[in-house]
């Protein structure tokens, strides 16, 4: 007569998702650094004027594929870096959130431009968005009105040095975005400062200093 005996539970092994430098030993991390540092696939999202400037310095004058920077990856999915250009507003905000969630770990963000910096000069507009940031982490801010494309390359250059030595911002937002207007993507409420922030902005991660830096107020 056979005996039934129990099954054995079997557990599933813990899966976590993130960087997998995060969980490699120090020699490791250091070549997976390299290559992420060298293999930058961008996602721009353009809204505004310095769109413009950012075509300007994928293009052979500049080529900034020289740096290791992959332009125009198919989607976020694809993408290592997402570059926000332009005017930000409130009906956008949850669109530029729903991508940089979609990007998979590690994920960088460059701000260009005055406007996705602070609002630009529409900063006191009522559906302007005081600084891209308010949405998403930014690593490293890009300044100017518009910005030439040698400031885009400069700033490209400064997050590769945070990628080498792994000091790139920890920080985080997952506090959701919203005031009395609705976006497409769901309830949108933007406060004028982030949640917990001093009266004054907050400290970039990385500024890039630029001569007759005006627009950046």
């Amino acid at each position: 007569m056979g005996v039934d005996l129990p099954m054995p539970s079997v557990r599933p092994p813990d899966i976590s998702v993130g960087p997998v430098s995060a969980h490699a030993p120090k020699p490791i991390k250091v070549v997976l650094n390299w290559g992420r540092r060298y293999s930058l696939w961008v996602f721009n999202f353009g809204l505004a004027c310095c769109a413009i400037e950012f075509i300007a310095a994928s293009m052979g004058r500049h080529d900034f594929m020289r740096l290791g920077v992959i332009p125009f990856a198919p989607g976020p999915r694809q993408a290592d870096l997402m570059v926000v250009s332009g005017t930000v507003t409130d009906k956008m905000a949850p669109a530029i959130r729903r991508l940089y969630d979609q990007m998979p770990e590690p994920k960088y963000v460059i701000s260009f431009g005055a406007c996705s910096n602070s609002g630009g000069p529409y900063w006191d507009s009522y559906s302007v968005t005081k600084g891209v940031d308010q949405i998403i982490p930014v690593d490293v801010y890009v300044p100017g009105c518009p910005p030439r494309p040698e400031a885009l390359l400069h700033g490209i250059i400064r997050l590769q040095e945070q990628i080498a030595s792994e000091r790139v911002s920890a920080q985080r937002i997952t506090g959701r975005y919203a005031g009395s207007r609705v976006g497409s993507a769901g309830d949108v409420r933007r406060p004028l400062l982030r949640r917990g922030a001093p009266a004054g902005r907050e400290t970039p991660t990385t500024r890039i200093p630029q001569a007759g830096d005006g627009g950046d107020r």
